[in-house]
């Protein structure tokens, strides 16, 4: 029987888990018990927010299925509103598992992104201007509550 590969062991210094326990500020679009959706700040295209669970888990392997039904329901609330504030229908729905596969932070994430696929901006290259995110995050939190 061969070995499995692990995930790395959870760090809790990661900026996800300091943007949960308020170290980090974020521009907030919708938080309950279980997790936080928030703007990615290097986002890939307008609108481009990130859904996490308030637990330590590394990846979709390590998180507790009540934890991971959680984000679906954060993802369905937060999908509505992009496709509201957006006028789009098409959103990307990303998640890596590993530095393998991309993950660069280990804490689980869900990547919701409102665009067609062919426009799809590379991740992590440049720096959104904030006003403007939090802008759309107010946008999109407003259509949650609605």
């Amino acid at each position: 029987m061969s070995e499995q590969a692990q995930s790395p062991s959870y760090d809790n210094d990661n900026i996800i888990a300091k943007i949960i326990r308020g170290e980090i500020p974020c521009h907030k679009v919708y938080e309950d018990d279980k997790t936080l959706a928030f703007m990615d700040i290097m986002p890939q295209a307008t609108g481009h927010v990130l859904i996490v669970p308030k637990t330590a888990a590394v990846e979709l392997s390590d998180l507790p299925i009540e934890d991971a039904a959680a984000v679906m329901t954060t993802a369905k609330k937060v999908m509505q509103a992009q496709r509201e504030v957006f006028n789009r229908t098409g959103i990307v729905q990303l998640q890596l598992n590993s530095a393998e596969a991309g993950q660069s932070i280990f804490h689980y994430h869900m990547h919701l992104i409102p665009t067609n696929v062919h426009e799809l901006g590379k991740h992590a290259s440049t720096s959104a201007d904030h006003g403007a995110l939090s802008d759309i995050a107010a946008k999109l939190s407003a259509a949650i509550q609605a």
